[in-house]
């Protein structure tokens, strides 16, 4: 029997994910922006605010969802799988309560300290701005600046880095949050590890690098994410095998510790000269991870799905060896003056081998253009990381005006710096 899906989102995230399931399953879609990708590979798609528990239930129920899958963090902490689950549908994504892992970062750090979750930085918590302002001001060593709740993933400052004391100073104070944390800068190279969960199993997935720095050569404030890659095998060529096994090693000691959490629960590390830290902890996919991950998982992820659903053992998973490089498409200006209305000139067909996978567009009668937020995600594939980027790039050099991407992600020299610096701070060369 076919399953029937309702996936939450509409993101390029999201397009990943709908792909990822297309051929095994019929799928309905809804999210508060409709996704063309995702609408044609769609039954049905209804648009409506993925954080309105009521409409998204309304939405299950008129398709008769045998199950559902949460994209953004913003429905998680909505509290919309409590909704579904209540509805007696079958939701792969963490309720409300346990996405606090990522919804609210003075749970997270207190939770990690409290059940001796290994790779946790020294920190403190305010309810204050202005506390946490004097706090700044005073510590002696570099700090991360971090708003307690959500901020799609544009809300950290680091001193020493992207601002100096004084600065970061004043972004606590001038700006609209009251509850932070302000914990060490952790010092090295990020790199994600995604894994499937349920039961108080864990599925690891490839480690993936992110960018969220805007401009080439890591300039710039922070984005969503303007690119990553991943490589033919499951760790990185800056990784030892052994940073990957302590990875998993911290997400299945978090679970151990969340014996209720179900969905995807990603850790963004730090490979430092000490070993392995964690940066966060995300409560769904990543995006852009999810569009490094899920085209190589030779696993049909509706196997994942339906055996996390039914109480079964969660399948081992199964990856080609295959590299993938992400580039991010965004209006000119992003993300602190963007400029969106430029008609997208790439699509499927002239994306070449790459995957194209969209992300916050405007569909018009004549065609697609941009908003004021990322465009689209173009992947490439191949047998090396460099290779996989010749694809994506090759793909993006018909983007034309008014659109632009970082044209590093994913290079040799870029690669070789992150090698560099971990031998550095390491001691090895």
């Amino acid at each position: 029997m076919t399953e029937t899906v309702l996936l939450v989102g509409g993101g390029g995230r999201e397009h990943a994910v709908a792909r990822a399931l297309a051929d095994d399953v019929e799928l309905y879609a809804c999210a508060s922006n409709r996704n063309p990708g995702i609408g044609r590979l769609a039954a049905g798609f209804s648009e409506v605010d993925e954080r309105d528990t009521a409409a998204v239930v309304s939405y299950a129920t008129s398709v008769d969802a045998d199950l559902a899958v949460i994209g953004p963090e913003s429905a998680l902490a909505a509290g919309v799988a409590d909704a579904l689950a209540d509805a007696g549908v079958y939701t792969f994504g963490p309720s409300a309560d346990a996405a606090r892992i990522e919804t609210d970062k003075q749970f997270q750090r207190s939770f990690m300290r409290e059940q001796a979750i290994p790779g946790c930085p020294e920190f403190e918590t305010f309810d204050d701005s202005e506390a946490a302002a004097s706090y700044v001001a005073a510590v002696e060593h570099d700090v991360a600046v971090k708003p307690a709740g959500l901020t799609g993933g544009k809300g950290v400052r680091v001193t020493g880095d992207q601002l100096t004391r004084e600065e970061a100073v004043s972004y606590v104070r001038e700006s609209t949050y009251d509850e932070w944390v302000i914990e060490e800068r952790l010092i090295g190279e990020e790199f994600t590890v995604q894994a499937f969960v349920a039961d108080g199993e864990v599925r690891p997935t490839p480690a993936v690098q992110d960018h969220k720095r805007a401009y080439e050569g890591d300039e710039g404030p922070n984005t969503g994410g303007m690119g990553s890659y991943s490589a033919p095998e499951r760790t990185l060529p800056f990784l030892s095998d052994a940073d990957y096994e302590r990875a998993v090693e911290i997400l299945e000691a978090t679970v151990d510790a969340l014996p209720a959490y179900e969905g995807v629960l990603y850790g963004q590390f730090m490979a430092t000269a000490d070993g392995v830290a964690v940066v966060e902890f995300n409560a769904r996919f990543g995006d852009p991870e999810a569009t490094n991950t899920l085209p190589v998982m030779e696993t049909p992820l509706i196997d994942v799905l339906t055996a996390a659903r039914d109480g079964e053992p969660l399948p081992e998973l199964s990856f080609a060896p295959t590299a993938t490089v992400c580039k991010y498409a965004v209006p000119e200006g992003y993300p602190t003056d963007p400029a969106g209305g430029t008609k997208i000139e790439i699509d499927e067909s002239s994306a070449g081998d790459a995957l194209l996978f969209y992300a916050s567009v405007d569909e018009r009668a004549d065609g697609l253009y941009t908003t004021t937020s990322r465009a689209m995600a173009v992947v490439g594939t191949g047998p090396t990381i460099s290779e996989a980027e010749t694809v994506a790039s090759d793909a993006l050099a018909a983007a034309g005006e008014g659109l632009r991407y970082r044209t590093d992600v994913g290079t040799a020299a870029l690669v070789q710096r992150r090698v560099d610096h971990v031998t550095e701070l390491r001691g090895e060369g």
